[in-house]
């Protein structure tokens, strides 16, 4: 289970971080290569991820362990019908048309479904795992190291290896055919989980019998720290927004 765990949220965090490039580079020739082109596409990926986050939180506490894991097999197989990635999904701006609001409607289907299943992959695994079983499974945020590291090679990778050595076709090619194994991956990990004979609280959903075992209690976070937490959040993507943003303007932003 560990290796399988391992190596499905590396590669999750590796191709979340490599379609952003990638899908930003599709588009920018349609909309004539402006600098805004990359901050309206990080506003979408931004929300997206917020997305993804919300979808694993709210699976796993109505439905429990055994049964979001279950429904998520369809939804991660069900997004590779979106792919390849291609601007033909969608008709070219008007000059009726917002830009910003075509470039997020455009990414939305052009990326958004497997972007939205690889965004929430980081938060269930993590819980799956803690609810396996496994002797390692009471400290699972060691995972989170591995999506860190898939992140970051994806963020270098990218500029060194990937845009120098292939076309958009090939990329696109190639970042679907990945997503595919991804996919696989997931499915194992959530049929691994759903049919595991031992997962505690694994089919306590939030509106669960009274006679139903239940987990420990949890304090709940204040809703002060929650907010410092987010603002703290804002920092890290506020710089990076402005300086690419800085960036692309002096910088031709092919």
């Amino acid at each position: 289970m560990l290796p399988l765990y391992t190596l499905t949220i590396f590669a999750s965090a590796y191709l979340l971080f490599l379609v952003q490039p990638l899908a930003a580079k599709v588009l920018l020739p349609v909309l004539g290569g402006t600098p805004a082109v990359w901050n309206t596409a990080m506003v979408f990926f931004q929300l997206a991820l917020l997305a993804g986050y919300a979808y694993a939180h709210a699976i796993v506490t109505f439905l429990g362990v055994r049964r979001a894991a279950l429904l998520h097999v369809p939804v991660a197989l069900g997004a590779m019908l979106l792919l390849p990635i291609s601007s033909d999904v969608a008709a070219p701006p008007t000059g009726h048309t917002a830009p910003a609001v075509w470039l997020i409607a455009t990414l939305a289907a052009m990326v958004g479904g497997p972007f939205f299943v690889l965004a929430s992959t980081s938060s269930l695994l993590q819980r799956w795992f803690a609810a396996s079983g496994h002797r390692a499974g009471d400290d699972p945020y060691w995972l989170y190291a591995a999506s860190n590291v898939g992140s970051l090679l994806a963020l270098l990778s990218y500029p060194l290896v990937v845009e120098p050595g292939l076309s958009l076709s090939q990329q696109s090619t190639s970042w679907s055919l990945a997503y595919a194994a991804f996919a696989a991956l997931m499915s194992g990990c959530a049929l691994a989980i759903a049919f595991r004979t031992r997962a505690p609280g694994a089919e306590t959903p939030r509106h669960a019998d009274a006679t139903t075992p239940r987990a420990p209690v949890e304090v709940p976070t204040p809703w002060r720290t929650r907010l410092r937490w987010i603002a703290l959040a804002a920092i890290p993507s506020s710089l990076m927004l402005g300086v690419t943003q800085h960036i692309t303007t002096d910088i031709a932003a092919v």
